[in-house]
């Protein structure tokens, strides 16, 4: 289970960094300032943590599906700004609620950042608590406004970016679910015969649902046309 949160927390920093990277270099200077600002305050709560406390955290399936909610919340908010971003590009007009995407960078970052504070006071055992902090404020004032720009380097096509985004956050949101999963199976099975009516029920369904729209995405242009 650790090697599952530990290969999450990776990829919500591949995606934070993928979202900054259509920013521009001082507003990702600004957001490392202000992650950097968050571990420096977050050092008092970590240095009162243990593993044991923190291993029982992560070993309890109630707060599990918490956190897996709340990832899946800012998965469906980054799917959200792909297509979002997408529909700007071939000529809609940028709205409001496309400018809250675009300034959306990640809240999981700030608890994944309070993890890698305590993972790391835990393994430097005899260290200031202070100097691990400040050291890892400013390794990340450093890294994310560097990385962004080295993703921007590296990626210059936005619509690349945003594909790689929008997979990385698939791959996220995927990772978040598998969390909750400790072995136990939550629904047992249940025989039951095959009900062929609510098939084919559900088979109409998808066929009248497609073809409405599919008429409309053809004709559509000849009721802009007629109104």
């Amino acid at each position: 289970m650790e090697i599952i949160i530990q290969v999450l927390i990776l990829f919500i920093l591949i995606n934070t960094i993928l979202k900054l990277s259509f920013w521009k270099w001082w507003q990702a200077v600004i957001f490392g300032a202000i992650c950097a600002i968050f571990v420096i305050w977050a050092q008092q709560y970590a240095i009162v943590q243990s593993k044991t406390q923190l291993h029982d955290y992560l070993s309890n399936r109630q707060a599990l599906q918490d956190m897996a909610v709340l990832i899946t919340v800012e998965s469906a908010i980054c799917f959200a700004f792909c297509f979002a971003a997408l529909m700007t590009m071939f000529g809609k007009k940028k709205k409001y609620w496309v400018r809250l995407l675009y300034w959306y960078p990640s809240l999981l970052l700030f608890p994944v950042l309070f993890y890698i504070l305590t993972q790391a006071i835990f393994s430097l055992s005899g260290a200031n608590f202070s100097t691990i902090a400040y050291t890892i404020a400013g390794i990340t004032l450093a890294v994310i406004p560097l990385a962004s720009y080295g993703i921007q380097l590296l990626l210059p096509e936005k619509e690349l970016r945003l594909e790689v985004h929008f997979l990385v956050s698939l791959f996220v949101a995927i990772l978040g679910l598998l969390t909750t999963v400790n072995g136990n199976v939550t629904y047992t099975a249940v025989k039951e015969p095959l009900n062929i009516r609510a098939i084919l029920y559900s088979i109409g369904l998808f066929v009248v649902l497609f073809a409405i729209g599919y008429i409309w995405n053809k004709y559509k242009w000849k009721f802009k046309k007629f109104k």
